[in-house]
């Protein structure tokens, strides 16, 4: 397997959020969550790119601060994930809103101030810009909600970093293949991703 750092150079819309906050620990944990709501609100697409591209989460300890931070950031703002992948130097993101959908730029907002927070301590660069920017899409049919699920959960295929995208750890293509129902899991897969549009030249 390649490392992380040379990442780059719904007809049922049913499926809900992938985890739930249980018992245990100062904060509690994030646990699979065996059945989930309805999807609700707004179904979004977003993508988070980094400052110039450049790969300021090329380690795995990087990585997991901001795959864990977004799992975090998710149910503190009461966003449903479904999908989700976390790279170097961008993330992508499937989830459903929660009634107020202008809290997207809050959540990732706070994602990117305090990774890049972290991450300039650890490099000693104080003030540092770290993240860029992010591009949201709004998905409303359920074949554009299909194919850019399948999209996400392979995406660390399509960048080259594993050969089956259940291998990466900081993506949700592993719990999805465990957990999602098997019909589900057809319907997603049958949906080809060569021709999904998405800002993922990194």
């Amino acid at each position: 397997m390649r490392q992380p750092l040379e990442c780059g150079g719904l007809t049922p819309l049913f499926f809900g959020s992938l985890f739930h906050r249980s018992k245990g620990g100062r904060h509690g944990r994030l646990a699979p969550r065996p059945s989930a709501p309805p999807l609700r609100g707004r179904c979004l697409l977003a993508t988070s790119g980094t400052y110039l591209k450049r790969h300021f989460f090329r380690t795995p300890e990087r990585l997991r601060l901001v795959h864990d931070l977004l799992l975090e950031l998710a149910l503190k703002y009461g966003w449903e994930l479904q999908a989700w992948a976390v790279f170097s130097n961008h993330c992508h993101v499937v989830a459903s809103s929660p009634a107020d959908a202008s809290t997207l730029r809050t959540m990732l907002s706070e994602l990117h101030t305090r990774t890049a927070i972290s991450v300039n301590e650890m490099d000693s660069t104080p003030g540092r810009q770290v993240w860029y920017d992010y591009w949201d899409t709004h998905l409303t049919f359920p074949r554009s909600y299909f194919a850019r699920l399948n999209y996400v959960h392979q995406n660390p295929v399509k960048h080259g970093v594993v050969k089956a995208a259940e291998d990466y750890p900081w993506c949700s293509a592993r719990w999805f293949e465990a957990r999602a129902p098997e019909p589900f899991k057809r319907t997603v897969r049958s949906f080809k991703i060569d021709r999904v549009s998405v800002p993922d030249d990194f």
